[in-house]
């Protein structure tokens, strides 16, 4: 490989002792280009450029012959050059979509010396864009649009020198009076774009060092550049990213290419190939121009094609084009950490992904992985939706996988995803037990990549990461590490009230009670079999699959002897129950709820017992014997505080506050609103030193309406949005919304007294009195 000539130089100039000041002096070339030159941002200075250092390094005939020779090497070959006087390319007649885009470059081309910076992705249509704006915008620069291809992909690509003398050349100067030194060059091309009102397009730039010699500092002119990378050291230029297109014009893009009426006759396969193409420009073209060149095809045939996900990105080649072949020009320019991490990117399975888990992969120190991974985002290998998080395009991810494969061994993939998923897993482990009475925050010599110092640390993990680290779970059910999954799904106990609409914790709890049968622990297996059922019933509203597991449940606990999960199992099902709504279901919910507490009673199970007497209460109330479930409710609250019933003050706290709010609601069926607005508050006083998001909402929901019939419109309006920021928090929306409605009511004066409850309140108010109990 023949040698760098910036590092030639650099040898020869320390060789000589002399600073880049001192050979510019004795040369005659600039600090500056000398500067670019031992920078690589000028690989191949012209011979009368290399003669100059030559001498003023005092260099004998071997040492002139080595620095000539890296000088022509770093020289683009002759034959690569685009021939003609920066004609522009042809445009394509079905360009779709980018009004946006074409709209700011109008709104530029009136501006003085301006510049737009177009970035994105391989194939994500940056040239087409610029070629289309110099169409629609010619009428505005009579002096011509000129067109260079910068070949920024290129191992070696172009100088300044080379590019200015092009553009020199387009605009009419004779080469015998083209400047033999770049700035000279440069202050040359700058005075005649002064003086034209033209619009020069350059196309594929490498970096800023290889652009900003060619902008104009003043005049009628207009320059438009396009790069893979964003260009964000460049001084006053207007920065274009391109994103793929919306769906709609993807499919008006194939329908152009194919024909409207091929396209009318299968709109649904036409929406699956522009989906499975990433809605990417360059891979829609490729995908029309196989269906054009393929009359006998539908598009419903090439979807199932591309529905290949090992063969998608190789299937997607027409001709010269093909996808792969545009990503892999990106991937060439890569450092090596940064291709490792590329590749071994694809092993995560969720839809972005951070520092730390990048730093785990491709063995890299938090500094060194960001590094990386905005490298790869400045080639547009990677997209950053925001600080911190990134993620693959679908088709660059098919690409980086492809790539895995072909330079990674198996042994060594398995070996990254295996320390990935080892330390998702201990970091979910970790962060869950924030929220367990029994744990709390890591222990003091427990250090990871991830601050988990706070419980809000620890929950923007967990919920930032839980594609990831469920994907990790399910990979560890599969190798069989039983005791993993149980011992995660336990760390997830309590925080998964906290985060209820996630939507897979009855996959998770599923995979830990499928884990425990296999260790041959029946009580364990009650244990989740139990969460299993909880999330059953709240997150999925499957109330009699839920009522069967929770019965499957109790079935274990009794095998095993197991009295406290005998009392659980039964609280499990009573709340299943709860969720029917027909009379014999709440007979037997009461059933239950009075079988829980002798269990636990048994058990000796202080936190146990708290729930099942609050449940007690509730189950009366809903049977709507509210002056029982009043006396009962109170005694039981007596109970409790009594500091020989013992148990966890924070599980004992929420009995507390579920007692207290089966009082308020007792009293508000009653019609007695002083009475339940007092225990409501009470019941919040409660709840907050132990907060349970949803019992706290539906506690001020409950508040509000008793406020509203004592007509003190404003504490009630305060209770509604205290509840909607709580049920926002939480991401329960359709209740957000329930609630929003009684502070439009409120506000309209439409109504003397609140709305009557819906099904969805009842679905509240059944999901906060679990709450609590499932996490004692």
């Amino acid at each position: 490989m023949a040698e760098a000539f910036g590092e030639v130089l650099r040898g020869m100039r320390h060789a000589a002792g002399l600073t880049i000041e001192e050979l510019s002096h004795a040369s005659g070339v600039s600090v500056r280009a000398i500067g670019d030159m031992e920078r690589g941002a000028s690989r191949g200075p012209q011979r009368r450029t290399v003669q100059a250092l030559a001498e003023a390094l005092r260099l004998d005939e071997t040492r002139r012959a080595r620095l000539a020779e890296a000088a022509r090497a770093g020289r683009p070959r002759q034959e690569a050059v685009t021939p003609g006087a920066c004609e522009l390319p042809r445009g394509v007649g079905d360009f779709t979509g980018r009004t946006r885009e074409l709209g700011l470059l109008r709104e530029l081309a009136g501006q003085d010396a301006a510049v737009a910076a177009i970035q994105g992705t391989a194939g994500i249509g940056k040239t087409a864009l610029a070629v289309r704006a110099a169409a629609h915008l010619a009428g505005l620069f009579p002096d011509g649009c000129f067109y260079l291809d910068l070949r920024g992909m290129d191992e070696a690509p172009p100088d300044p020198a080379a590019a200015l003398s092009r553009l020199l050349k387009a605009l009419g100067v004779a080469e015998r009076r083209i400047p033999a030194h770049e700035e000279e060059r440069a202050g040359h091309y700058r005075a005649l774009l002064r003086e034209r009102r033209c619009l020069i397009i350059l196309d594929n730039a490498a970096h800023e060092g290889q652009v900003r010699p060619l902008l104009p500092s003043g005049g009628p002119a207009m320059t438009v550049v396009t790069s893979r990378r964003p260009l964000a050291g460049l001084e006053g230029v207007r920065q274009i990213p391109l994103t793929h297109l919306a769906l709609e014009e993807s499919a008006e893009l194939l329908g152009g290419i194919v024909g409207a009426e091929r396209a009318q006759a299968d709109p649904e396969g036409v929406a699956r190939v522009a989906s499975l193409c990433g809605n990417l420009p360059l891979a829609l073209r490729i995908a029309g121009n196989r269906l054009q060149s393929r009359p006998g095809w539908t598009p419903r045939q090439l979807a199932d094609l591309l529905s290949d996900e090992g063969r998608r990105v190789e299937s997607l080649s027409a001709g010269d084009l093909s996808v792969a072949t545009a990503f892999a020009l990106s991937y060439r320019q890569l450092s090596v950490p940064a291709r490792r991490s590329f590749r071994r990117l694809a092993l995560v399975e969720a839809p972005d992904f951070g520092v730390p888990v990048t730093a785990v992969l491709a063995e890299l120190d938090p500094a060194g992985a960001e590094d990386t991974l905005e490298e790869l985002v400045d080639l547009g290998l990677l997209q950053s939706p925001y600080p911190g998080r990134y993620r693959f395009h679908d088709l660059v991810r098919l690409f980086a996988r492809s790539r895995l494969s072909e330079e990674e061994p198996g042994a060594r993939q398995r070996r990254a995803r295996t320390r990935m998923d080892a330390w998702l897993l201990e970091t979910a482990t970790v962060a869950g037990r924030w929220f367990e009475p029994d744990y709390g925050a890591p222990p003091p010599d427990w250090s990871s990549l991830v601050e988990l110092d706070t419980q809000r640390k620890a929950r923007e993990w967990l919920t930032a990461e839980g594609e990831a680290w469920l994907a990790a779970l399910r990979e560890a059910a599969r190798l069989g590490e039983h005791a993993r999954v149980v011992e995660v799904a336990e760390a997830m106990h309590w925080f998964s009230d906290l985060w209820m609409h996630w939507g897979h914790w009855p996959e998770v709890f599923g995979l830990s009670a499928g884990s425990a049968r296999m260790m041959g622990d029946r009580a364990l297996e009650a244990v989740h079999l139990n969460y299993l059922s909880w999330a059953q019933t709240f997150c999925q509203a499957r109330f009699g699959e839920a009522e069967q597991t929770a019965l499957r449940a109790l079935e274990l606990a009794r095998q095993s002897g197991d009295v406290r999960q005998q009392g659980w199992s039964l609280t499990y099902a009573t709340w299943a129950l709860w969720g029917r709504q027909d009379q014999q279901s709440k007979v037997t919910a009461l059933e239950h709820t009075r079988m829980a507490a002798e269990c636990f009673q048994r058990a000796g199970d202080a936190d146990g017992l708290a729930q099942a007497l609050a449940g007690i209460g509730n189950c009366l109330r809903r049977l709507g014997r509210l002056e029982e479930a009043l006396e009962h409710s109170l005694a039981v609250i007596g109970r409790l505080r009594d500091p020989s019933f013992g148990g966890s003050p924070a599980i004992t706290g929420h009995a507390v506050g579920a007692a207290l709010d089966v009082v308020g609601e007792s009293y508000l069926g009653l019609g007695r609103w002083q009475e339940a607005a007092d225990h409501y508050r009470q019941a919040l006083s409660e709840l907050r030193g132990h907060p349970i998001t949803r019992a706290m909402a539906l506690s001020l929901t409950h508040l509000g309406r008793a406020l509203v019939h004592l007509d003190q419109a404003e504490e009630a309006g305060a209770a509604f949005r205290e509840a909607v920021e709580l049920y926002e928090s939480a991401d329960d929306h359709a209740r957000a919304a329930v609630v929003l409605g009684e502070l439009d009511r409120l506000a309209d004066h439409h109504a003397q007294a609140p709305a009557p409850l819906t099904a969805l309140d009842r679905s509240a108010d059944h999901q906060a009195r679990g709450d609590a109990a499932h996490s004692a």
